[in-house]
């Protein structure tokens, strides 16, 4: 009885999939990749572009 209920639901599945493709519906459709994150460096000069300079009190 078992085997006759999943032969039944195989079947009905397979029917469904053959209904969908005439659609263009694909169940195994393949995943798209997740977007590449790329990390850039600045081309400009290697020094800073503001530089602060700062003094230390006397009472230290």
């Amino acid at each position: 009885m078992q085997a006759l209920i999943e032969m039944l639901a195989g079947l009905i599945a397979l029917l469904a999939a053959a209904a969908l493709s005439q659609f263009g519906v694909d169940m195994k459709a393949p995943q798209k990749p997740d977007r590449e994150i790329q990390r850039v460096q600045d081309c400009g000069d290697s020094k800073p572009a503001t530089t602060v300079h700062v003094t230390a009190p006397s009472s230290c």
